[in-house]
């Protein structure tokens, strides 16, 4: 009676002090049913014993062994439990997800066995499966830089985009993951760049980058031809009558610097970049350098923006 009455008196304090742990990432919450029944008895056994870590790390091997065997729905299914183990460990999380948007993405844009449609269709549910996965991880580690970071990269990589249908959307995303990432205050340098450059991207956001872009050009770590290029074209926008060829050689140091740059950012189709104002200062840096009209820019065709239409066309 006394042991009943004394356990009975230990349970609230104990409740309350087990979801003050977990709330502080200190305990693991308990282990679902599902996930003891996907690790067996034995690894249910160890995890329940405090080791789950361990067993995540077998279970990852095991996903090793199935992305060998391109065995793709195997791999999703084994780290679902894998981050069930250890939703802590950013590792899993973006492993998982590049298992599934980049590895299996690529299995399915190459794969000549299956019909067109068919491929397209796993192409793109393999990447939205990935997208998931990462947010998900971002839900269990509100706090973690490089998850956010990582999501910022699906969503503006120039070969996954694509599978998100609407670019401005997507890029709006894309720049706001790489915000967040950036105001944890321990992200890389480049994260705020990458954020600019997802940005400069969303049509109607033209003000807002520029401001960013200023901002970004205070530091000279900064001065990357990207960066130095979105401020001009950013700049045309703002007041479509300037000269931009004069600005571009002020930016660039010289005429020709500034041809080359103006160049490189033309023939960024795929990345879909802003062109405000490119086309002119190209024409009117041509004619001060004498450029012949076979040699022009102009004479080459551009490379239409890559995509499923194209991929998936066979």
């Amino acid at each position: 009676m006394a042991l009943l009455a004394f356990g009975a008196a230990r349970m609230p304090l104990e409740s309350g002090l087990s979801h003050a742990l977990r709330a502080a990432s200190l305990t693991p919450p308990p282990l679902e049913i599902g996930t003891r029944d996907k690790i067996g008895q034995t690894s249910s056994a160890v995890a329940l014993g405090g080791l789950r870590t361990l067993v995540a790390t077998f279970l990852n091997l095991r996903a090793f062994s199935f992305f060998q065997e391109q065995r793709w729905d195997d791999v999703a299914d084994t780290y679902d439990t894998i981050v069930d183990l250890a939703p802590r460990t950013r590792y899993y999380w973006e492993t998982g997800s590049w298992h599934l948007s980049y590895n299996a993405a690529s299995y399915y844009l190459n794969d000549s066995k299956m019909p067109a449609l068919r491929r397209r269709e796993a192409w793109r549910s393999s990447i939205l499966k990935g997208r998931a996965f990462l947010e998900r991880g971002i839900r269990n580690n509100p706090d973690d830089w490089s998850l956010e970071a990582n999501l910022g990269f699906l969503l503006s990589d120039t070969n996954k985009f694509p599978a998100f249908r609407d670019p401005n959307e997507t890029f709006a995303a894309a720049a706001e993951a790489y915000r967040k990432s950036a105001d944890t205050g321990k992200a890389l340098s480049y994260v705020r760049r990458a954020q600019f450059y997802a940005l400069a991207r969303v049509t109607g956001k033209e003000t807002e980058a520029l401001a960013m872009a200023r901002s970004l050009y205070t530091n000279p770590k900064n001065h990357t031809p990207t960066v130095t290029m979105l401020l001009l074209i950013l700049e045309v926008h703002e007041n479509p009558s300037m000269d931009v060829a004069q600005r571009a050689i002020e930016l660039f140091e010289t005429p020709q610097k500034a041809y080359e740059a103006l160049g490189d950012h033309w023939r960024r189709t795929r990345e879909r970049f802003p062109i405000y104002g490119v086309a002119a200062g190209l024409e009117s840096l041509e004619r001060s350098l004498s450029v012949p009209p076979e040699k022009s820019i102009f004479s080459k065709a551009l490379q239409p923006p890559a995509g499923p239409d194209e991929w998936f066309s066979k």
